[in-house]
């Protein structure tokens, strides 16, 4: 499983403005997903702002608003899952790539909860949920105010 060897995350995120962007796609993985970043972020005590978009192509451009409206950090959560045609490969090239471009153009961090899937199954298997193996939702929120965390120390403020 991809979780082994995950980090044990402690955070104290006090003062840091943290939006989740969330698609709207595959609801119960999503909120799956969305509850395991609520708590991460309700435990490193950080102000919180959701957003909901479509889907995972409109991830990118949503969080990259958010960065430059005053979030320090996004957490993008997304759920996209194989089918029949290419347009799998093409919205998570997409999603990756524009969530990759968005964080260093702002250079904020953007926690990247979005889940590439071939079936349903994996997903509930990543969506900390009861009976799932991992908390992809948690661990994209804890990354994202890590990351924030340590840019605030690099940059002295």
């Amino acid at each position: 499983m991809s979780g082994d060897g995950a980090p044990s995350i402690r955070l104290d995120g006090t003062g840091l403005k943290v939006t989740i962007v969330a698609g709207q796609w595959h609801e119960e993985i999503t909120n799956g997903l969305l509850a395991g970043a609520r708590a991460a972020l309700a435990e490193a005590n950080v102000e919180v702002t959701e957003v909901r978009v479509p889907g995972s192509f409109e991830l990118p451009v949503v969080s990259q608003a958010a960065l430059q409206n005053g979030a320090d950090a996004v957490v993008a959560l997304g759920v996209i899952i194989r089918g029949g045609t290419p347009h799998f490969e093409f919205v998570s090239d997409a999603a990756t790539s524009g969530i990759t471009q968005a964080s260093l153009a702002t250079g904020k961090p953007i926690g990247f909860g979005v889940l590439t899937l071939d079936d349903e199954q994996q997903g509930l298997d990543r969506a900390g949920l009861p009976g799932s193996k991992e908390d992809k939702g948690r661990e994209a929120a804890e990354a994202a105010v890590a990351t924030a965390l340590t840019l605030r120390a690099i940059r002295g403020a």
